[in-house]
């Protein structure tokens, strides 16, 4: 008989990992925990998995280094949700004969996520229903237009293209700019090419980054860039933090150099109870929801399953590294 295995599933907040999905396929050979609660460094990590032969990590939240992996013996499949992640060091991994899995991860939550971001901030959302339910002024805002406003959209890839064509339906214009974006591609999908970077942030009334993080678009809006903007645009950012560099976008939101943002991405995750970003004005924040949907969450922890099932048969697919 086949010895059972334990597998950690991290950060299920919502504590809905084990019931959105269904284990019992590999509940014969596997025991599954769950943790609520995030684990905010190595050492924590490596105390609560050690006695842990699989486990099921959410996005790019946990970096697993080599010195963690190091410290994890019994680790021998380790699954994220999606197919490209940069916090596995996939050679050590290898090295300690640890099998890395991913999952198919959807661009709706997301894209979804990133227009009520924009349209609670057009239209004060925020403000208004807090002064309603506390018995404040009847109307303290006046919303913003999106029809004819412009829409600038820093990546145009399977995210930013599906914000487009939610941009155009409600009578935007949109431009759009990235380092290889070519005028086959905006025409593809029925928008305008910026000249340059600083020409799309100049002239845009709402900008949102859909761009992946790597050295070229790590910290490609800072200080001078943000300065670009209008004091009247908002700035959109459900891609990752590190595009945009943290501090220079906190003083610009305390001098009102901006009208707004809205970020659902952040430089330490979860955020500490005394991070600058859970006070700064002019900011409408949500703790990383991008991806946090009902779907997104079936298709992460299911096809977790069928990462173990195929695992234990000899097989594995979705592998990464």
């Amino acid at each position: 008989m086949r010895p059972r295995l334990r597998c950690a599933v991290l950060d299920d907040f919502q504590t809905v990992a084990t019931e959105i999905a269904d284990w019992s396929p590999v509940t014969e050979d596997v025991d599954v925990v769950s943790f609520a609660e995030h684990f905010a460094d190595e050492d924590a990590l490596a105390k609560a998995l050690a006695d842990y032969d699989i486990v099921v990590t959410l996005r790019e939240r946990v970096p697993f280094p080599a010195s963690l992996l190091a410290r994890l013996p019994r680790l021998k499949l380790l699954i994220a949700s999606g197919m490209r992640n940069s916090v596995i060091d996939y050679a050590a991994a290898e090295a300690h004969g640890v099998t890395v899995c991913g999952t198919a991860s959807s661009s709706t939550p997301p894209v979804e996520l990133t227009w009520a971001l924009l349209l609670g901030l057009a239209r004060g959302l925020v403000t208004e229903h807090n002064a309603l339910r506390a018995g404040g002024p009847w109307q303290s805002t006046v919303g913003v237009d999106l029809h004819g406003a412009r829409l600038g959209l820093l990546g145009l890839g399977k995210i930013g293209s599906r914000v487009a064509g939610i941009g155009l339906a409600f009578g935007m214009r949109v431009t759009a700019w990235s380092q290889n974006l070519t005028k086959e591609r905006v025409d593809e999908v029925g928008v305008e090419l910026a000249c340059s970077k600083e020409e799309l942030l100049a002239n845009s009334d709402f900008v949102s980054v859909h761009l992946a993080l790597s050295e070229r678009t790590r910290g490609l809006l800072g200080a001078p860039e943000l300065a670009l903007l209008k004091p009247t645009a908002y700035l959109i950012n459900t891609s990752r933090a590190a595009i945009v560099d943290q501090d220079a976008l906190l003083a610009a939101l305390h001098e009102g150099r901006l009208a707004g943002a809205g970020v659902d991405v952040f430089d330490v995750e979860p955020l500490p109870a005394d991070h600058p970003m859970r006070t700064a004005p002019r900011l409408l924040a949500t703790p990383h929801l991008g991806y946090v949907s009902r779907a997104n969450y079936a298709t992460y922890y299911g096809q977790a399953v069928e990462d173990i099932q195929a695992y234990l048969a000899g097989a594995p697919v979705r592998r990464l590294g």
